[in-house]
């Protein structure tokens, strides 16, 4: 994967040469539904979400020694008044990054003669939120000083994700209220202190107030006030609940941790890449050990991989949504490889239809029908790699709080190596490293634990199997293992190697050409020897439909 990098501003020996790149990035994918459109486009292979028509990312041109200075600042002055009034910025903004701390602050002494006004800053980082008011001198000053800029970019659109469309056909499963369950999560476990002494910072559209956040939910602002309202403000609730909500009737993760909402959307309920930007370093400097983005896009800017940079320099966890657009990649800041990315998967485990794959994404978590708190105290089914974020940014929180001294970094580490194994055996793009397994993540020391599993069932075209996916979740090898397998009525047993702790195997099931041609019903029951008990026999059988032909 690959950043735009920027390009410079600079003067030839004769003094005219003017490139209108200017570290200008600029988004041309439309901010909707699940998206940040921020500045350079993303280099992954998939489907373009947008037919809107945008303006290139870079803005470079070789330079013409034959126009004067005059003319060069005009061609200039018309480029930005062009880029920043596209449909998908705030009109008339510009984010300005200095390379240095010594040419920000000089930028800022002689803003008010730049043709800008300055309507923000984040010290952290070196850089400026401005409005443009006349766009020739703001040119000129682009132009005289150059060397100061590190980059420029429109403040372009953040628009929060809308839940998936609900299909009548989809087979997925949701989670309701048994979110822990689905986590492997045994009943009756007491997980009142999960998450105490953590701070989970949610930057989303501004969390409500509501019992089961009850007095652990703290606000910052960043200049758009609190408790958010409407789609943004549900939107942002429902995240924060997931995360730490403690009420039986919209449980959460980690329910002793301390939510930190910070309200990103305007009253349009959009938000743009500076306040995504300023809220990232907001939470950092706020003691959030857990940074939620439920939000992405399929562009980054440098003002966001500083932001980002700035947390992993602090040791914060950032934790990102992959996208609702069922794409063959991932969203920024998702993509990120230093963003935690969380795709989504239904009550069975098994990948949701909307949530989007890609190489670099490190988890999947439950994402369909969460059944979490809304505006007014109310109660509502919430789905989305929205949803599954927040599960991941909870788990951390419980880990960290039930290890003493665990960074989040390191619970990260834990979550992916203790994860249900998902799709093929091994690390793959539709699940990363697998689905969220806490419960087994949390009983990792107990080396008397015995936990085998079809984890699950997977269709190679390439070898044209079925694959059954096994896995050892306990801390001992597991020998004598017996599959028993139905497929389409046809019963076959199979006898499993040993396999050690940790580890996944491969059953492969070829099928003929008429097989996969219908409808295909697929159970596999995994047993232990006599004598050997399962810590979680449930999930030793596992059944699936399968249509190969996608009807």
């Amino acid at each position: 994967m690959s950043r735009s990098r920027p390009t410079s501003l600079f003067l030839t020996a004769g003094g005219l040469l003017l490139v209108l790149g200017l570290l200008f990035y600029l988004t041309h994918r439309r901010p909707d539904s699940a998206r940040v459109s921020t500045a350079a486009e993303a280099t992954e292979p998939g489907p373009r979400v947008s037919s809107l028509p945008y303006p290139s990312t870079d803005i470079a041109t070789a330079s013409d020694g034959n126009l004067s200075q005059a003319a060069s600042i005009a061609a200039l002055a018309e480029t930005l008044s062009s880029r920043l009034n596209h449909p998908a910025t705030r009109a008339h903004e510009a984010i300005l990054m200095f390379k240095t701390t010594e040419g920000y602050h000089r930028f800022l002494a002689r803003a008010v003669g730049s043709g800008v006004i300055v309507t923000g800053q984040i010290d952290a980082l070196n850089i400026v939120r401005v409005r443009v008011r006349a766009y020739d001198a703001f040119a000129a000053e682009l132009v005289a000083r150059a060397a100061d800029y590190g980059g420029v970019s429109a403040n372009t659109f953040v628009q929060l994700p809308p839940p998936p469309e609900e299909r009548a056909a989809s087979r997925q499963v949701a989670v309701g209220d048994a979110l822990l369950a689905t986590l492997g999560v045994s009943a009756g476990t007491n997980t009142s202190a999960w998450g105490r002494g953590v701070t989970v910072a949610i930057l989303d559209g501004g969390a409500g107030p509501d019992p089961t956040l009850g007095a652990r939910l703290r606000y910052l602002d960043v200049g758009l006030g609190y408790a958010g309202t409407g789609a943004a403000g549900l939107h942002g609730t429902a995240v924060a609940a997931i995360a730490a909500g403690s009420s039986p009737d919209a449980p959460g993760v980690a329910p002793a941790a301390t939510i930190l909402s910070i309200r990103v959307t305007n009253t349009d309920d959009k938000s743009d890449v500076f306040t995504v930007t300023q809220a990232i370093v907001a939470a950092v400097d706020a003691g959030a050990q857990v940074i939620n983005l439920s939000l992405g896009g399929y562009s980054t800017s440098e003002a966001l991989n500083r932001a980002i940079t700035y947390a992993v320099d602090h040791g914060i966890v950032i934790v990102a949504a992959a996208g609702n657009d069922a794409a063959a990649r991932l969203t920024w800041p998702a993509a990120d490889p230093r963003v935690v990315s969380v795709g989504a998967t239904d009550a069975t485990g098994r990948q949701a239809g909307f949530s989007n794959s890609g190489a670099q994404l490190h988890l999947t978590a439950p994402g369909v029908g969460l059944r979490t708190a809304g505006l007014a105290s109310q109660r509502t089914l919430f789905s989305g790699t929205s949803a599954s974020a927040p599960v991941v940014s909870g788990a951390i929180a419980a880990l960290m709080s039930q290890t003493p001294g665990l960074t989040a970094a390191q619970a990260v580490g834990i979550l992916q190596t203790y994860a249900d194994d998902g799709g093929p055996a091994g690390t793959d793009p539709d699940y990363g490293h697998g689905t969220l397994d806490l419960g087994w993540a949390l009983a990792r020391e107990d080396r008397s634990r015995i936990d085998t599993a079809v984890s699950g069932h997977h269709y190679d075209a390439g070898t044209a199997s079925l694959e059954v996916i096994l896995q050892n979740r306990g801390a001992l090898p597991a020998n004598g293992l017996k599959l028993t397998v139905d497929l389409n009525g046809r019963v076959s047993t199979h006898t499993i190697p040993a396999l050690d702790a940790g580890r996944s195997a491969t059953v492969p099931l070829p099928i003929d050409a008429a097989t996969a041609a219908g409808p295909i019903t697929l159970r596999t029951r995994l047993e232990n020897p006599e004598g050997v008990t399962d810590t979680v026999p449930a999930n030793n059988f596992r059944a699936s439909l399968i249509d190969l032909a996608g009807r």
